[in-house]
């Protein structure tokens, strides 16, 4: 008896060809689609620029912003990164590129500087034009700003640069020189009458002024000012590096080319210029009595290699933000290779009296020797006035005023870094001009500067992530959105000499606050920072080209 049904049927060898065909696929491909190693299995690389993603929110949720990123899954997706993570596009440094514009801004005012233009002939000088920087002696970072940013739009126009005076002073003029390359007004006055701009050719001295600060008035995206004929420009309220990299975003493409051959592609943030310490290094300098204070504190040894800014606004309590400046300190240290055969020389810059002197009682010796310009020692001081008012003690410190100014310079000959920490907001104007005006003078013909800036957070400023740098001209604050993790651990992160005015790198992204900000502008940003250009330019077809001048009585 046959038991287990009927005849088996024999397999065909092309079945089994088919099959065994299928199976090796199917191995090939999940062994492709497998992580090659662990480290590869923790990274994540989105798929196109926050810039390059068309979001169509504006009031900014975090959650919409999020959800939205485009990312290429390998292994554990990561939709955000740590400050640290974010500083690597600035490791290597810009010298290259800062070498460029180092040559632009030198041939700039070899054409356009006073000597050669108040020589012009007067059917030429009349058709000059110029730009005014016009500050007053508020907070050095900001009111600097004015001047640079005046300076920058004179470069990007191809004017002559004025610096107003107030009382016939320079802004800061006790302490800082200016470069003979640059205007007052009064000695634009008088050249107009002297060579009968007026009077001869019917050319009044006319000042057209824009004002970023009114975001409803402002032409800086929606007008292409090569074509302004108003002989002088004042672009008010630029307080810090943002208002003239405005001009990366305006609709006309003369602007547009003319911003990015000086500030560099905003979408390419390792390869963005140091524009506004190559233009301090050739517009300003220290006076007479704050170099000697400065040289002073160093000694006649050599200049040191690091500063340490610390931005504490009299809170001498805050020991997390000091500690965390440390660990950056000696991580900057091992960095630059300067322990092999000496202590590191770091200058120490700070608003708060107390927190200078905690840092200088440390027992840290072993690691570095460290610098301060002690005021009340220096028995050559011939500096008055300028103090401090009672209104001003908590963002200025108790110091005199002057002090500032010495610790400015004094910070601006390390030789390898600066380092920026905080109360609550790092990388103010202060420190960027430190680090920019220090990476200037480190600067050689051979483009081979190991200058870097660093920011140092104490975890608690990063519960949040960075959504707390919330200033605008804060070097952190492009990196605020929901791009920025929460929770992180103390940072020591590469920082950039120029900060973004835009949101179009990888790991860029706004606050609500900002959304909202470059609204009043006529501009749409997404979540993730993105631009709405469609948008800009109906906005800036519909609005009214607010022109508002004044003219000059040469009398």
């Amino acid at each position: 008896m046959r038991y287990g049904g009927g005849k088996r049927r024999r397999v065909e060898p092309k079945s089994c060809f088919v099959v065994c065909l299928l199976v090796t696929g199917l191995g090939l491909l999940v062994l492709a689609l497998r992580p090659l190693d662990d480290e590869a299995s923790s990274a994540t690389v989105p798929l196109v620029r926050a810039s390059e993603l068309n979001g169509s929110s504006v009031n900014g949720s975090s959650v919409a912003a999020v959800t939205a990123v485009a990312v290429r899954r390998v292994g554990e997706t990561k939709r955000c990164k740590t400050v640290e993570e974010m500083g690597e596009d600035f490791r290597h440094g810009v010298g290259k590129e800062s070498l460029r514009v180092r040559r632009i801004i030198e041939k700039h005012f070899v054409a356009n500087g006073a000597s050669r233009v108040r020589d012009l002939r007067p059917e030429q000088f009349c058709r000059h034009g110029f730009v005014l920087g016009k500050s007053s002696e508020a907070g050095f970072g900001n009111e600097m700003y004015k001047v640079l940013t005046a300076a920058a739009l004179s470069v990007m126009l191809n004017r002559s640069l004025i610096i107003g005076q107030r009382r016939g002073k320079y802004p800061f003029g006790d302490y800082i020189s200016y470069s003979n390359v640059t205007f007052t007004v009064k000695e634009i006055k008088h050249l107009w009458r002297l060579k009968g701009c007026e009077s001869k050719y019917g050319r009044k001295l006319v000042m057209r002024i824009d004002n970023f600060m009114k975001p409803v008035e402002t032409n800086v995206v929606c007008s292409n000012w090569k074509k302004w004929k108003q002989p002088i420009i004042w672009f008010q309220g630029a307080v810090d590096s943002v208002a003239a990299q405005f001009f990366l975003k305006n609709i006309h493409s003369q602007m547009r080319i003319a911003a990015t051959n000086l500030f560099g592609d905003p979408q390419v943030l390792s390869s963005r210029p140091n524009v506004f310490g190559e233009l301090m290094r050739i517009l300003i300098s220290p006076s007479e009595d704050v170099e000697a204070a400065v040289n002073w504190v160093i000694g006649g040894r050599e200049n040191p290699d690091i500063s340490l800014h610390m931005r504490m606004l009299m809170n001498s309590r805050s020991g997390g933000a000091v500690q965390a400046a440390l660990r950056c300190l000696k991580k900057v240290i091992r960095s630059q290779n300067l322990t092999s055969s000496r202590r590191s020389k770091v200058v120490l810059v700070s608003d708060t009296p107390a927190v200078v002197t905690s840092i200088l009682s440390a027992n840290l010796s072993e690691f570095a020797e460290f610098l301060h310009f002690d005021y009340g020692k220096f028995s050559g001081s011939m500096f008055k006035g300028l103090s401090i008012s009672d209104s001003r003690r908590r963002d200025w410190g108790t110091a005199p005023r002057w002090v500032a100014f010495v610790d400015f310079f004094l910070a601006c000959r390390a030789k390898y870094a600066a380092i920026s920490g905080a109360h609550r907001r790092v990388g103010t104007t202060y420190a960027q001009l430190i680090a920019a005006l220090a990476a200037a003078y480190n600067l050689g013909d051979n483009s081979g500067s190991r200058f870097t800036f660093f920011s140092s957070f104490q975890s608690s400023l990063l519960t949040d992530g960075l959504k707390n740098q919330r200033g605008w001209g804060h070097v952190w604050n492009r990196y605020g959105g929901p791009l920025s993790c929460r929770n992180q651990r103390h940072q020591c992160a590469f920082t950039p000499v120029v900060p973004s005015a835009w949101w179009d790198g990888l790991w860029q992204s706004p606050i609500p606050r900002d959304i909202n900000r470059l609204a009043s502008y006529g501009i749409l940003l997404s979540g993730l920072g993105t631009v709405d250009d469609s948008s800009l330019q109906k906005h800036c077809k519909k609005r009214k080209h607010a022109v508002r001048t004044i003219t000059f009585k040469l009398q």
